[in-house]
């Protein structure tokens, strides 16, 4: 039964409860970690210390913990800090990997939406198999797996291509390793719903207008699976901003990403307003762009 059908009262229920659920675990959070961040917690271990002063009348906001972000205490420079650093690298790590993902998952599901119907559900199965395992226990594998004498570098020197091992742990290619393999899933479930409901003959009918196979897979499946590509690079691309163990655990020194920086600051400097004003500008940085690109798509249709 499709929506607009049904009475007022399910109607408003039906809407009501996703809105309802983003109210209770996105909104509230956000306005308790907004709240945190002008807080001014002085030599206190309380974060939760009022911003009102009700002699005065007037808000104690503490500003500093935003603007510290961008400026350098020392040298008073715009956008020289290891926060923003910390931003940039994860954006960055974040793009990455979910290229990586397309590049992979694509082939991925195509072939899975073009297998016979039987098997699709054994397929799919074998794709959301890893999520039946614990999320450290897979990132700590790649640990073996990576490490100087781990499977792949025993398995070089066993067969003679390498004479000592190669140095891939704690290293950019491990830790994206990692993320590729951990949200892969996430780019080939979207591009499988998008590629099944493809209609498959407008291939067949580009051929026989004599354009070759590479033509037709870019000039009409491409296009067709836009939305899965956009979905699928939205489901890696946001969480891998602030992913925090698999840089941890995979990742060096210098591969700090912005999740490893909040968590330093919260835990080692127990500095909860600059953890938090870390958190709320990391949420905007996601979050202002996908509303505007979602804006515009509206308009567009």
């Amino acid at each position: 039964m499709a929506i607009s059908s049904l009475p007022m009262p399910g109607k408003r229920f039906v809407i009501g409860v996703p809105y309802l659920w983003l109210f209770v675990f996105f909104f509230l959070p956000f306005l308790i970690l907004l709240y945190i961040s002008f807080v001014d917690m002085g030599g206190d271990i309380i974060p939760f210390k009022p911003i009102w002063d009700a002699d005065t009348g007037v808000l104690k906001l503490k500003y500093e913990n935003y603007w510290s972000i961008f400026r350098n205490a020392e040298t008073g420079v715009l956008f020289k800090t290891i926060y923003v650093e910390a931003y940039v690298r994860s954006i960055w790590y974040a793009l990455c990997t979910a290229v990586l993902c397309l590049l992979v998952g694509y082939p991925f599901a195509y072939f899975i939406a073009r297998s016979p119907a039987s098997v699709r559900p054994a397929l799919l199965m074998m794709v959301m198999l890893p999520f039946w395992t614990s999320f450290l226990l897979r990132v700590y594998a790649w640990k073996g797996i990576l490490a100087d004498q781990g499977v792949f570098n025993r398995l070089l020197m066993a067969l003679g291509i390498i004479q000592e091992p190669i140095l891939m742990l704690y290293t950019d290619v491990s830790m994206l390793v990692g993320m590729t393999y951990v949200y892969l899933p996430f780019m080939v479930l979207p591009l499988y719903a998008n590629l099944v409901k493809m209609d498959f003959r407008l291939l067949e009918a580009a051929y026989d207008l004599g354009t070759t196979p590479f033509k037709a897979f870019w000039l009409v499946t491409v296009p067709l699976s836009k939305a899965g590509i956009i979905a699928g690079f939205m489901l890696v691309f946001i969480p891998c901003v602030g992913e925090f163990v698999i840089p941890s655990l995979l990742g060096g020194p210098e591969n700090m990403m912005i999740g490893r920086v909040v968590w330093d600051e919260m835990f080692t400097a127990n500095d909860w307003p600059k953890s938090t004003a870390l958190a709320v500008v990391m949420i905007g940085l996601i979050i202002v762009p996908l509303a505007i690109y979602y804006h515009y798509t509206a308009e567009e249709k």
